[in-house]
């Protein structure tokens, strides 16, 4: 490879993985989970601390963080996208930097690119949420490990100790990662018997006295927060490649490649196999008796997962490596466009609230009123309709304390909807799912009783969603 490919092995992948990850960043709508971040950071910060007492609280760090991105540079979807799109690209030129530090520059170009083109690097590379700057943090705190062991100074531990503190304060259940960190340090000391490697103990202390409140407040909170998680079964395991990079083709040829590294890049293979299947397990293993089961939270074990199958690769000529790095971006490109028109999971049926929130917007009259069913967190129709119409959404008409002031996610309704539905003529249904036959039927009980008096004018019926106007 030449000199100063090597040299600026680290600048390409980043690049690549910005110049993907910005096409279209803001085509597809918010998704849920987007709306909760939406939702918590743009709150004054003591709003923001109280919801973290009672919900999200293993959050509050990157929503105290978007919260302050928010004030500096807004809330349009571009805007909150932005740090995950600049996470992914940092954590392209790490991968590079790690590749050629452990292997020569000529497979960490490789990996990094390979980590560019995977569609689960566009995915959450547009997506409000700490899994892509969690993945960062997850190569920084490993960078900072091989630094420390080939020269195991305090400043080199002391810095690797911050990047672990960092990803736990990003995602809490990456930190499983030291579970790899773990083995790469034992086979470091079992090849040199350096007893400074020993120093790898102390710098997770910090961690533990940050993270360790952290957890037990996510203990308390993760039957509301996680009650939707099933447990794992073994037939999850074959899938585990797709739904985690978002094509099984893809995921195929990446387990392929890296199955073959692990074998031939030597002592290292098992290393960067820790990190990748010591997490997995875990994750498998807890969710067997705890809501733990999610395939994006292991995102951050991706990049080390690229690391193994660029191994085969960089035993080519970049030539001949390049090409196949090419195939695999060939092999995500209907993913690449699936998720740019919706962020939704693929077992579930796209919503688009732009669609619904853009009628409203343009056939409200001054005194309308608006209604949402189901009003919850699994489909945050409420917060959606705040996020695109601002301060022209329709009166909240059975609102009765808002998200903010219950410290939550979620608002508190009237529960009488009959009355505080008198003196409202012109009302709008807002219902999740497709209701076009019947739009009543997408409400409670409550609701529908509350809304026989009312005649339907039109119906919209939207992917995901059915919006109706109504007239008493």
């Amino acid at each position: 490879m030449p000199h100063w490919l090597d040299r600026t092995r680290w600048l390409w992948p980043a690049l690549l993985t910005l110049a993907i990850t910005l096409v279209q960043i803001d085509r597809a709508p918010l998704w849920r989970d987007e709306l909760a971040t939406w939702s918590a950071a743009s709150r004054p910060t003591g709003d923001l601390l109280r919801l973290a007492a009672h919900i999200d609280g293993v959050s509050v760090a990157y929503y105290l963080l978007m919260h302050g991105w928010i004030e500096l540079f807004g809330d349009s979807v571009p805007a909150l996208r932005l740090p995950a799109a600049l996470s992914l690209a940092g954590a392209a030129a790490l991968v590079a930097v790690l590749g050629g530090r452990l292997y020569g520059g000529r497979l960490g170009l490789v990996a990094g690119l390979l980590f560019a083109v995977l569609p689960s690097t566009s995915r959450y590379g547009q997506e409000a949420r700490p899994y892509a700057l969690a993945t960062l943090f997850a190569v920084l705190a490993t960078v900072a490990l091989v630094d420390a062991l080939a020269r195991p100074g305090w400043w080199r531990w002391a810095g690797y100790a911050a990047a672990l503190v960092g990803l736990g304060l990003s995602h809490l259940l990456a930190t499983s990662l030291v579970l790899g960190h773990a083995v790469v340090v034992g086979l470091a000391w079992w090849r040199h018997r350096d007893r400074r490697y020993a120093r790898w103990l102390p710098a997770l202390v910090p961690a533990v006295l940050v993270l360790a409140p952290l957890a037990r407040l996510g203990r308390d909170q993760q039957a509301r927060q996680l009650g939707w998680v099933r447990p794992p079964t073994l037939a999850d395991l074959p899938d585990l490649p797709g739904d985690l990079l978002q094509n099984g083709a893809v995921g195929g040829l990446l387990v392929g490649l890296a199955a073959v590294g692990l074998v031939t890049l030597g002592r290292r293979g098992p290393a960067l196999g820790a990190c990748v299947l010591l997490p997995t397990a875990l994750l498998y293993v807890g969710g067997l008796f705890t809501p733990l089961w999610v395939p994006r939270y292991l995102l951050f074990t991706v990049p080390f997962g690229c690391l193994l199958a660029a191994g085969p690769l960089a035993a080519l000529r970049l030539r001949w490596a390049l090409p196949i790095v090419a195939v695999a971006g060939l092999l995500g490109a209907p993913a690449q466009a699936s998720l740019r028109r919706t962020h939704e999971t693929p077992r579930s049926a796209p919503i688009d609230y732009p669609a619904a929130t853009r009628i409203i917007d343009a056939h409200q009259r001054p005194g309308d009123g608006i209604v949402y069913s189901p009003r919850d967190m699994r489909g945050f129709l409420d917060v959606a309709v705040a996020y695109y119409l601002s301060d022209r959404q329709p009166r909240d008409v059975l609102l009765v304390r808002g998200p903010v002031a219950d410290a939550s996610l979620a608002a508190t309704e009237c529960p009488r909807p009959a009355e505080c539905l008198s003196g409202v003529n012109r009302l709008w249904l807002l219902t999740r799912g497709n209701h076009r036959a019947a739009p009543l039927s997408g409400t409670t009980p409550a609701k529908a009783a509350a809304l026989r008096p009312f005649r339907i004018e039109q119906t919209w019926p939207l992917p995901g969603l059915t919006l109706t106007l109504l007239t008493r």
